[in-house]
């Protein structure tokens, strides 16, 4: 696979993050190319000629082909290396977790972040259901994080890169992790692995 040129994205957020962790894990050489979703710059005229769906990340290869979707683009940049398992069912078990992180974790823990921590919104104007769903999902995590130390094996994977990504600035949302002890010590161990600093992709060190 050639080396990606440039990786457009918003370092706030964890679906930008889960690309540029992975491509720093695994040396990649690229060029961040920081686009502000806040400021209205993944509409413009020009970043649209790129993804028209008019979202980060994005990623385009040297051969100019382009590819969006965080999931899709770690799973792309990691082909080959040891974030996918060799064998042929733990790598099915590793893309179920990325599936179910986009339909039943993000959805409910990066939104009800961005409200309270990028809208301001007060907790009488957000969906009760976002808490509600949030920590369900979490509670499935615990569950899973019962007997393992990491998502799927026992070492690093894209699971465990995708699902980080938000749930270690959950707090921004609103969720208590000291609910989720096992979690919580999940987290400690995926960010020693990716070598992240506490501050990373948190909205007060980027504010």
């Amino acid at each position: 696979m050639n080396q990606p040129v440039r990786i457009y994205g918003d370092q706030r957020s964890g679906n930008c993050l889960k690309v540029k962790w992975t491509a720093d894990r695994l040396g990649l050489s690229y060029d961040w190319h920081e686009v502000d979703v806040a400021k209205g710059e993944t509409r413009t005229e020009d970043f649209l000629a790129i993804n028209p769906a008019g979202q980060v990340p994005c990623l385009e290869r040297e051969d100019g082909r382009i590819l969006a979707q965080s999931n899709a683009i770690i799973f792309h940049l990691a082909a080959g290396s040891d974030l996918i398992p060799a064998d042929a069912f733990d790598q099915a078990k590793m893309l179920e977790w990325m599936f179910w992180e986009q339909y039943s974790h993000e959805p409910y823990i990066a939104v009800r972040r961005f409200q309270k921590a990028f809208q301001n919104m007060s907790e009488d104007t957000i969906d009760p259901q976002l808490m509600a769903k949030g920590r369900r999902a979490l509670g499935v995590m615990e569950m899973r994080l019962l007997s393992r130390d990491f998502i799927v094996r026992d070492t690093l994977t894209l699971a465990d890169i995708a699902l980080v990504a938000y749930t270690r600035v959950a707090d921004e949302g609103g969720f208590d992790l000291d609910e989720f002890l096992g979690v919580r010590s999940w987290i400690a161990r995926v960010e020693n692995e990716l070598e992240l600093d506490y501050d990373e992709g948190r909205v007060t060190a980027l504010a």
